[in-house]
């Protein structure tokens, strides 16, 4: 998974629906850790402003 951090609020609303806590927010930006990410693409489907995508 990709987060597009032109686009990404940082509103957290990922962190909340991923159940490998793969999403990592700091203050500046979100990241997610493909290493631990299941793609379940949870974090795709509630993002209000499409800002997370696959690859």
């Amino acid at each position: 998974m990709k987060i597009n951090h032109e686009l990404c609020d940082i509103c957290g609303t990922c962190v909340a629906v991923c159940p490998a806590d793969a999403i990592i927010v700091s203050e500046y930006k979100v990241e997610i850790d493909n290493h631990i990410c299941t793609n379940c693409l949870n974090c795709l489907k509630v993002c209000p402003i499409k800002a997370i995508r696959e690859g």
